[in-house]
């Protein structure tokens, strides 16, 4: 399977699974899918539209795309698996802001189909739209504008049929000159921020390695661990057996006397497998190279879908890029657990003593009981955290008869250098006991 983008010539199917490849995994799958295929049939027919569409979805709005039009239905909303909402919203949450509200999108000024223009047919191109949210949460909004230099050629692109034919064929200077700041996001590896300002506690200099990898079949380490240096941001783990440096992670090369049927047939289908890139401090991106979906554990991936951490198993598809690590999220939950193990245990020790005031205490025993969950956090758990898992082929968890990533056939474990190196600085804060003997 090629992961390069499809076109309107070809079949919807193709075009579906490309376009789901870039969902960004606010809604449930099967919800998803069928308002892909729903928008696809539509498009069918208006070839251009949905070349506009296939173009500023697989590109992330890097480049340029005309308005990708529906009908506007009697009260302006589309039903899509017996659920109703506006046909805009919903492609802005599959493509570009999973948490989005309804009243939160603005057309950008060169859309000429945009919902609140009240016209027939209705733009629901993602990148037509702008997402406006307070301040406090506008670091939250994960959509990619279109590049400036791309603007004039948008404008230049549309023209409703409505308007009036004598207007000349130039762009309006009104659009150009009202049109807000629009730049992309920083690119991965540059004007990343000093370690200093994002962590004062940290030490200037991050760690030799940003990462290391344990391959695994069953629950059967195979070969060495494989470490990335700083230096060299992105890796690949593959399944081939000709490594090209430190940037490779080649699996197909690994022997195991132990190897089972399964573990080799699932091994042929590893093919280029994924891509880990790390940017800025230590956030980690991941792209599925191979022609098989992968099965992610992430507590990054969770909390954007509403999941309680470590309740989901995700399937990335093939041709997705999708953020799977977001290092201040991961240190705010460190220093939340490592809060709580401390209350926990500053309880349990005053139980002990009897010193717990208030209307609930019977003894000081009562209260410390409510806190006897929170106490067995120790520094596994937090480590959890600072490690990604990913099996290839097959899947895991509640969706799948596996119930344990050892029971996949080939798996990987990425331990993130940065995150333990922020976790080594929260426990340094931590009374955590020691269950072995004393020094």
């Amino acid at each position: 399977m090629s992961v390069s983008s499809p076109s309107s010539s070809d079949a919807c199917l193709s075009i579906v699974h490309s376009l789901m490849c870039h969902r960004q995994g606010g809604e449930n799958e099967g919800f998803a899918k069928r308002a892909i295929e729903s928008l696809v049939k539509k498009l069918k027919e208006k070839k251009d539209e949905l070349d506009s569409l296939i173009t500023a979805i697989t590109t992330n709005g890097v480049h340029p795309s005309k308005c990708v039009t529906i009908q506007r239905t009697l009260d302006g909303r589309l039903q899509v698996a017996g659920r109703k909402g506006f046909p805009h919203v919903i492609y802005a949450r599959l493509w570009r802001w999973p948490d989005l509200h309804k009243n939160e999108l603005k057309h950008v000024k060169f859309c000429q189909y945009a919902f609140d223009l009240k016209y027939d047919n209705v733009c629901v191109n993602p990148y037509h739209y702008e997402r406006v949210v307070s301040p406090g949460i506008a670091s939250l909004s994960t959509g990619r504008p279109i590049k400036e230099e791309y603007i004039h050629d948008c404008i230049q692109m549309e023209r409703p049929s409505r308007l009036p034919s004598q207007q000349d064929h130039r762009a309006p200077d009104h659009y150009s000159q009202q049109l807000p700041p629009l730049q992309l996001p920083p690119e991965p590896h540059h004007h990343s921020p000093p370690s200093i300002t994002l962590y004062p506690s940290l030490p200037l200099s991050p760690p030799e390695f940003w990462c290391s990898i344990s391959y695994f079949e069953m629950d059967i380490q195979v070969g060495e661990m494989f470490k990335v240096l700083a230096n060299c941001p992105m890796v690949t783990v593959d399944g081939y057996v000709d490594p090209s440096g430190g940037d490779r992670f080649c699996l197909g090369q690994l022997s195991n006397v132990h190897r089972t049927d399964a573990s080799e047939r699932a091994r042929l289908h590893i093919g280029k497998g994924v891509q880990l890139e790390c940017r800025g401090e230590g956030d980690v991106w991941m792209r599925c190279l191979s022609d098989h979906a992968v099965f992610v554990q992430s507590y990054y991936l969770d909390r954007e879908a509403g999941r309680a951490p470590g309740d989901a198993v995700h399937k990335i598809y093939p041709g997705a890029y999708i953020k799977v690590f977001d290092l201040r999220q991961c240190h705010r939950q460190m220093q939340q657990q490592a809060a709580t193990a401390q209350a926990a245990a500053a309880a349990q020790a005053a139980a002990v003593a009897g010193n717990i005031p208030g209307p609930g205490s019977v003894g000081g025993i009562a209260p410390a009981v409510s806190f006897s969950a929170a106490a067995g956090i120790g520094v596994d758990d937090l480590r959890r955290l600072c490690i990604l898992r990913l099996s290839f082929v097959k899947g895991w968890g509640p969706d799948y008869p596996r119930q344990s990533i050892k029971q996949t056939p080939c798996w990987v474990e990425v331990h993130l250098h940065r995150a333990l190196q922020l976790l080594d600085e929260v426990l340094h804060t931590m009374p955590f006991a020691d269950p072995g003997p004393a020094n």
